[in-house]
Order: structure tokens, then C-alpha cells, then sequence
């Protein structure tokens, strides 16, 4: 059964939840350049304010009333997380993007549990965003140079490396429909087999990238639906850690090593197995990509 996933489509409207703070209101801005229809903002007691023309409210009711958005970026400070995440999704929204980092384990089971009864996409928490080159959706902190229109899916754990594999790919020629920050603590909104699920359907994407880590299971899951459902698109991956010192901690939240579990020798010998190809660099993903795609 596919995945349900709800991305904006060119031009649809998005709210941003905690507009008025420093990030949200530089993020804003650049998200109105990339050509995002950012339309709205929402910080309690600031209504009637504007930010970069964006009217402000005080309920992501109002917002969403105003403009019909079904999607909002979170800035929200951690303690404040989740009765802004359980606002938007009352409200209608129907994908969260949680920027927010140090959100409380508790929080974040509590939210995956009312998106999941509501039917909403949460990407994150501790997330870069995602982006939609083709589209000209941007709802994220990535640096918008690094990614060009194209037919690679994109996932990563790391936000910086999805800004290099990106940034690598479209240097030659590999643009990509969509990348995407799964989240890097040791719960996501939803797990990347969904995003799996989802794309293999999705006629903009010719083949997916993603980009793993250190640290708990993701990518041996990853490789184990890969095997099991036949994933009927070409995959590349490169693992992040392979020179990580043993027993210290380092990185995201979810970089948690246990013995031999978790560590990126499993996850490349996991991924091989699959018939995954692995770079051994970032440097090397256009290279294997190129053996399989033509550029755009």
C-alpha cells in the first residue's frame, strides 16, 4: 500500500508557525525568494504585524482560514513544540515541517501519534526541510544554489550532507524532484521506508539517493524493504561515519551506536545485500548515478 504524502504543489499557500524570531523571519525571506507562497505567519500576541509583507495571526486557525494553506514550517522554541505542532494539526494542516531540534522524546511520540489519527506528514522534527526544485517550494533552512530541477529523489538523515550530495549531483547534471531531511533524532515523523513507499510511484523521480548515518537502524530497515518489496527504482546511498571513533558520542541525537549495531559497516554491508550501490564519498554518488541516468 503507497505511502500518503502530501507535498504543496507550485504556488499553494504555506503558513509559518513562529515567524516573528530571528530564523523564522530570515527563512521566511529567503523562501519568499526561491518562490515559495509563504502566506501567512502565526506568533501568539503578534497579530496584525507583517514580515516581509506576510500578514501575521495569532491562531493557525485564522491562518489557515485566511489563506487555505495545508502546510506549515515550524520555528517554535522546544517547549513550545507540540502545542504549536497539535494547533496546525487541528486546524487542517496536513504536513509539518519541524525545524525544531531538542524537542522532549515524550513530545514527539505524542505528535507522530496525533498526525498519524489526522492523516498529516510530519518531516522532522530536527529537520533542514524539504524542497521541491521544480516546483519552487522551498519550506527549510537548505541553501537554495545547491539544488536544481531534475529527476532524483533525495533523502537524507544529515542536513548538511543532503546540501553536498545535492549540490555534487546538480554540478553534474542530476537535478533532483524533491530532497528532503528525514530528521536526525531517533524518532522521525515518519520513517524513510514511508518516503520509499511514496516515491516509487511518483513519476518526477527516475531514482533516489539517500543519505545515511551512524547510529540506530534506519538504513538496515531501509535495506530490508528494499529486498523484501522489489523497490522497482535504482538506488544510491552513501553512509556517513565510517572514520567515527568507537563509544563516543558525536552528531545527531539518532547517531547511537550499540556494539557492532548501528555502525556504517552494517548499514553498507546492509545496503550492498540489497543491491543498493554505495558510495564510498559524496564525490562519488554522480559518478554511480551516471552509470545508471543520463543527465538532465
Amino acid at each position: 500500500m503507497t505511502s500518503s504524502i502530501y507535498l504543496p504543489e507550485r504556488g499553494e499557500p504555506i503558513i509559518v508557525q513562529g515567524i516573528t524570531g530571528r530564523f523564522g523571519s530570515l527563512h521566511t525571506k529567503l523562501m519568499l525568494q526561491y518562490g515559495t507562497n509563504v502566506a501567512a505567519g502565526v506568533t501568539p500576541g503578534k497579530q496584525g504585524e507583517t514580515i516581509e509583507g506576510v500578514p501575521v495571526y495569532d491562531k493557525v486557525f485564522d491562518a489557515v482560514e485566511r489563506t487555505g494553506a495545508k502546510a506549515s514550517i515550524l520555528f517554535v522554541p522546544a517547549p513550545f513544540f507540540l502545542a504549536a505542532a497539535e494547533e496546525a494539526i487541528l486546524a487542517g494542516v496536513k504536513l509539518l515541517v519541524s525545524i525544531t531540534e531538542r524537542i522532549p522524546v515524550r513530545d514527539e511520540l505524542e505528535l507522530i501519534s496525533l498526525a498519524q489519527e489526522h492523516g498529516v506528514t510530519v518531516v522532522g522534527p530536527n529537520t533542514p526541510g524539504v524542497i521541491l526544485p521544480g516546483r519552487k517550494v522551498k519550506m527549510g533552512i537548505m541553501p537554495a544554489p545547491s539544488f536544481r530541477p531534475g529527476r532524483i529523489a533525495l533523502f537524507s538523515r544529515s542536513g548538511t550532507l543532503m546540501y553536498e550530495i545535492a549540490n555534487q549531483l546538480s554540478t553534474h547534471g542530476f537535478g533532483q524532484c524533491v530532497a528532503l531531511g528525514i530528521g536526525g533524532d531517533p524518532i522521525n515523523g515518519k520513517p524513510i521506508t514511508d518516503y520509499f513507499d511514496w516515491i516509487r510511484d511518483f513519476d518526477e523521480a527516475d531514482a533516489v539517493v539517500t543519505v545515511g548515518e551512524i547510529g540506530g537502524d534506519t538504513e538496515e530497515k531501509l535495506a530490508q524493504y528494499i529486498k523484501d518489496t522489489g523497490f522497482p527504482k535504482p538506488v544510491f546511498a552513501y553512509v556517513a561515519g565510517r572514520a567515527a571513533p568507537k563509544e563516543k558520542k558525536m552528531g545527531h541525537a539518532g547517531a547511537i551506536i550499540y556494539g557492532n549495531f548501528g555502525t556504517a559497516e552494517s548499514k553498507i554491508s546492509a545496503f550492498k545485500a540489497a543491491g543498493v550501490q554505495v558510495a564510498m564519498t559524496p564525490m562519488e554518488i554522480p559518478e554511480l548515478v551516471g552509470r545508471k541516468l543520463r543527465p538532465s
